[in-house]
């Protein structure tokens, strides 16, 4: 089987890794790809949103399956272009992808659909917002479209959430429309599930670290690290999830006309009430997905397309035993502004120990790696336990040099508890 991988970043290179291993595959393209993805295919110089581009891509080499990684290309219509020119995609349609698109209208789904989530209000008038918010005290205050993860702000305070409405909306675009909603508290969780438009396999949970430093303080990120699977959700919490959120919204999405094919992603807060749905994401997380493929003990490929087909079986994914950490290297600088060139050394003495290191923003030249992105590398460990999973992820982390490169010290450490 030939399948084209979309994206550049380490969740791709963890797919890329995955797909490698399988015995279906006959060749693996990825556009644009790393220089960690082009260890296992072919790297496509082209860009992912270019649709007419993917397309003459995925027939000129007589691609059977697409898998699309980031959200932008999904909510542009990638999915739907490729399915018209006849293309299997695991990935959802345009309309699908609105559940990531516009939270807005992922709101709207999971009332109709009855789905746990906190109470919100929708404003379209920036000025409206910030009168409202500045009066009702702790809020999270959200931009509608997509903002490459940093469109969320936690307000704890009435003068807080009125500076949090006036930093989202001057994300121009994506902050057309702004959800105000209600603050809950616990623990934050990712349940990944694959999705065929009506059927769905539950990955384990895992747990993401946004903030830049340890103990969750300074500026939201990308995403500094997860492990996997969260203790705080499993078994029959983990299956009431299954039961109460990803089937309902595969159910609605499905009444609408509009089913949904790809990888469902709810990130949860785990509340006294139970498990509230924070958002939708229409795709794989990042960096979840690097440690969820170290759990995985079956074979991706299949299961993708089957997904993609419409016929994914119906019974548990098969897991390995233990735990997998996963740590991203950032650039000095980031967030704000990652600074690039920075040679990158170590990379195979980390590996030699037995962990995985997924490439992000990182660039070949002139025969050397170098850094060329925010987040530049995921280290991932293996362990029978959290704490030995740990242990081998920041083993490796130790082993690998780039100048003024940045990284937490906790991902995981909450398990522990």
């Amino acid at each position: 089987m030939k399948v084209l991988l979309l994206g550049s970043g380490a969740r791709e290179h963890a797919l890329a890794w995955r797909l490698k291993q399988s015995p279906q595959l006959t060749a693996l393209f990825c556009a644009p790809g790393n220089p960690g993805t082009a260890a296992h295919g072919e790297n496509l110089a082209l860009d992912p949103e270019d649709l007419k581009a993917v397309v003459a891509a995925a027939r000129a080499r007589a691609v059977d399956l697409v898998v699309v990684g980031p959200e932008a290309p999904l909510v542009k219509g990638a999915a739907d272009a490729l399915r018209a020119a006849g293309i299997a995609v695991f990935g959802p349609s345009a309309a699908a992808a609105c559940i990531e698109g516009s939270k807005a209208f992922a709101k709207e789904v999971m009332a109709v659909a009855g789905i746990p989530t906190a109470s919100h209000r929708v404003f379209r008038s920036a000025s409206e917002a910030e009168a409202y918010a500045r009066a009702q005290g702790p809020l999270v205050v959200k931009a509608d479209g997509l903002a490459a993860g940093k469109g969320v702000v936690v307000a704890r305070s009435g003068l807080e959430a009125a500076e949090a409405v006036r930093q989202v909306a001057a994300m121009g675009q994506a902050a057309s429309a702004l959800v105000l909603e209600e603050l809950l508290e616990g623990e934050e969780v990712s349940a990944i599930a694959l999705c065929d438009g009506e059927h769905y396999q539950l990955f384990p949970a895992a747990q993401d670290h946004k903030r830049i430093f340890d103990g969750d303080q300074g500026p939201n990120t990308g995403g500094m690290g997860a492990y996997a699977p969260a203790p705080f959700l499993h078994g029959r919490g983990l299956d009431e999830v299954g039961q109460k959120v990803i089937g309902p919204a595969l159910k609605e999405m499905k009444r609408r006309g509009t089913p949904f094919v790809g990888a469902l992603f709810a990130g949860l807060m785990l509340t006294p009430r139970g498990p509230r749905v924070l958002e939708f994401n229409c795709r794989f997380g990042d960096p979840e997905t690097q440690a969820l493929v170290m759990q995985l003990d079956e074979d991706l490929l299949p299961l993708l397309d089957a997904a993609a087909r419409g016929e994914l079986p119906a019974r548990p994914l098969r897991l390995r035993a233990g735990v997998s950490v996963g740590v991203v290297m950032a650039a000095a600088g980031y967030p704000q502004s990652p600074r690039k060139g920075d040679l990158i050394e170590g990379l195979a003495e980390a590996e030699a120990t037995g962990a995985r290191v997924f490439q992000a923003g990182t660039k070949a030249l002139a025969g050397r790696l170098v850094t060329a992105g925010g987040r530049v590398l995921t280290v991932c460990g293996h362990g029978a336990t959290v704490a030995l999973a740990r242990e081998a992820a920041y083993r490796a982390c130790a082993l690998i040099r780039f100048e003024g490169a940045q990284y937490r010290r906790d991902i995981g450490a909450r398990a522990l508890a």
